[in-house]
């Protein structure tokens, strides 16, 4: 158990230790950020430009050493039975903490959590103690260290225990955005977490496993690991939309990470302004694999085979080369699968070398001043356009959305009618700008653009909620990370778009990343037993092939069901859970949603939208149904669970819907309806 204050001397004197040595962390880490404040730049850069840059770091570095009042410095500790090194020059005690401190001297203070010797404290057991004598968990209130609990994995006297303080810790009330699980991390998720840059993995968690954590901390550790290859090459973190991304937003900078990137992937593809809706046989077609070959047609479509020779004047001379040794050099390249903007750069260079063979030949030596001068003639430039015309991508896309017979002959064999005719707008716009583009559009105009220009890889991407992407938006992403790796978290029984995975072997495959690991997490740390049981009922409708998710928690009287005669039991119910501490969430379908919020303000209870619990201290989130995957709250009001399968095109979709919002709870699930329970609930 959890040793607290107290006035005995066995129990205070450790306690007050571990606070001095808190006390002079604290003060080590300030010292850490005046000394880096203070360091003067003025005459240590070769010119402007380079100090600028070096200022940039050095800012980066200050921002970085800030001390976070309510947030622990270090969490833990660990006793070795031997020192770290054979000579001894590294000690048997390390306390593991957030960010690295040194004293003046520079011994550490507190290691780094991503650092290789702070793994035993997360992988370490009785049965593998990996020389850990001691292990030490801390707690908290606020940024006051109030309590520790040890485990001797040497002992074999002292039992496998579970962790009072870990408990404690994974429920602590939610209020405000999401945390980091740093102090919590389990060993399967330490394992993913500290899993090679090179390789792509991708989690199959069920709800309340940690996923997207294990996705943020995962980034926070490749950062430390590899600083300078993804320093050059960039991360990005992708979620399913602004309210998720708002949610999750501060837990990279409480690792100390402040430059990683986070963004959907509706702005990921943002090269066309999106301002239309499709139908939903639409949007299945348009996010089809099979569009990705319906548009290489169509890029390479305007290919031109020269009908004439091109003629170089140099000088008083001139110099032909035939149309049929042009159109083989046409050919050549589109054999070669390159991008078409590659072939178009590189077909007047081709052509200039060959009218250089021809000077050689005539006793001239020419250089490549010269094969490059040639490149650049008119006649030269003429005959690339004619051949290779110039393609816009969004012009092209806008073509096979509202030009029939264009788009039936790039669909020929590979869409069927009824598929072209789902394409197809009803008018065309006057413009691009004007065009209607919808989410799916969006993405076509992306592949075109790549089809015509190579995308820019990063180093490491991490996309989350990943279920629920098409294949062609899986491509896009996969573009992002073509020569670097991935990290794809998501669960299949949360899937509830009209083209979301049954397969993550088909996911990766659209990825680009077909080798990829998936690894599957199945135990639950955040959703209590009953709650994660009584939407399990769900799984054989929705996801037959999963394993049922189970939970190490069992809080008593975490769930309940109330049948109400109208929404002002709804509202009870809530003022019942906003009468303990924590986040409550209120989650209805999206056509109760405003009812609802018209009869909490009636009550007098004023409630926020997903996203504004990171800047707003109030405790209720009215949340529709639609927006509610990824979020979590300590006690959640779900509303009318038929209404909420009631709100999805098909009903499988609209139990998957259900499933995510019955698993959003932390400490407590009420669910009330007026409307008999789905049967797949019975």
């Amino acid at each position: 158990m959890p040793v607290p204050p107290s006035s005995s001397p066995s129990a205070a004197s450790p306690l007050e230790a571990e606070r001095a040595h808190l006390a002079a962390s604290r003060a080590a880490l300030r010292a850490m950020r005046t000394e880096t404040e203070a360091l003067n730049i003025a005459d240590v850069t070769a010119n402007w430009v380079n100090a600028e840059v070096l200022a940039a770091e050095i800012e980066a570095r200050i921002a970085s050493l800030a001390d976070l009042a309510g947030t622990p410095l270090f969490f833990g500790r660990l006793d070795f039975e031997h020192a770290i090194d054979e000579d001894g020059e590294h000690g048997r005690r390390f306390y593991i903490g957030r960010r690295h401190v040194h004293d003046g001297d520079g011994d550490p203070m507190v290691i780094d959590w991503r650092a290789p010797v702070s793994q035993a404290f997360y992988r370490a057991t009785k049965a593998d103690p990996q020389d850990v004598a001691l292990r030490r968990r801390f707690g908290y209130d606020g940024g006051d260290l109030t309590a520790y609990e040890d485990e001797h994995l040497t002992d074999p006297a002292e039992g496998e225990r579970a962790s009072a303080l870990l408990q404690r810790e994974i429920e602590r009330p939610r209020v405000g955005p999401m945390r980091d699980i740093v102090a919590t991390i389990q060993p399967e998720q330490d394992e993913l977490v500290r899993a090679p840059l090179s390789g792509t993995v991708c989690v199959q968690g069920a709800p309340g496993t940690g996923k997207t954590a294990v996705g943020l901390h995962r980034v926070a550790y490749l950062l430390y690991a590899h600083r300078e290859r993804l320093a050059r090459a960039g991360t990005l973190v992708i979620g399913p939309n602004s309210s998720f991304l708002r949610y999750i937003e501060q837990v990279l900078p409480t690792l100390g990470e402040l430059e990683v990137r986070q963004t959907t992937v509706q702005d990921l593809v943002g090269r066309v302004e999106v301002r239309g809706t499709d139908t939903a046989e639409a949007a299945a077609v348009k996010g089809d694999a099979r569009m990705a070959a319906v548009l290489r047609r169509a890029v390479w479509s305007g290919v031109r085979m020269p009908d004439e020779g091109v003629v170089v004047v140099r000088g008083s001379r001139r110099w032909r080369v035939a149309a049929e040794r042009v159109a083989e050099l046409v050919r050549e390249l589109m054999e070669r699968d390159i991008r078409y903007g590659a072939a178009r750069e590189a077909l007047p260079q081709r052509i200039a070398h060959l009218v250089l063979v021809q000077m050689e030949q005539a006793g001239e030596a020419p250089d490549d001043r010269v094969q490059n001068a040639v490149a650049r003639t008119p006649a030269v430039k003429a005959a690339v356009k004619a051949a290779l015309p110039p393609v816009d991508p969004a012009k092209l896309v806008l073509r096979l959305l509202t030009d029939a017979a264009f788009l039936a002959e790039q669909a020929d064999g590979v869409l069927d009618a009824d598929e072209r005719r789902a394409l197809l707008w009803d008018r065309a716009p006057r413009s691009v700008k004007s065009a209607p583009w919808s989410a799916a559009d969006a993405v076509l105009v992306d592949e075109a653009h790549d089809l015509v220009e190579r995308t820019p890889s990063l180093g490491h991407v991490v996309l989350d909620e990943a279920q629920d992407l098409s294949p062609m938006q899986y491509r896009a992403v996969g573009r992002r990370c073509s020569t670097g790796s991935a990290t794809i978290l998501g669960d299949i029984a949360q899937g509830t778009t009209p083209w979301a995975t049954d397969s993550w072997a088909a996911a990766l495959t659209h990825l680009g990343k077909p080798d990829g690991r998936v690894e599957e997490l199945t135990q639950g740390f955040r959703v209590p037993r009953s709650v994660i049981a009584y939407a399990s009922r769900l799984l054989p409708s929705i996801a037959p092939d999963l394993s049922e998710a189970t939970s190490v928690r069992d809080a008593a009287g975490a769930f309940g069901i109330r049948q109400v005669a109208g929404v002002g039991d709804v509202v009870a119910a809530c003022r019942e859970f906003l009468e303990r501490e924590g986040s409550v969430g209120l989650i209805a379908a999206d056509t109760r949603a405003p009812a609802l919020e018209q009869a909490l303000k009636e009550a007098g209870l004023p409630c926020l939208t997903p996203g504004e619990e990171t800047t707003s201290g109030a405790r209720l989130t009215l949340v529709p149904a639609s927006l509610a995957k990824g979020l979590e709250y300590d006690w959640v009001v779900l509303d009318e669970p038929a209404a909420v399968v009631a709100g999805e095109p098909d009903r499988r979709t609209g139990l998957r819907r259900l499933y995510v919002c019955l698993t959003r709870a932390v400490s407590g699930l009420t669910v009330t309806h007026a409307e008999p329970l789905p049967e797949e609930l019975d």
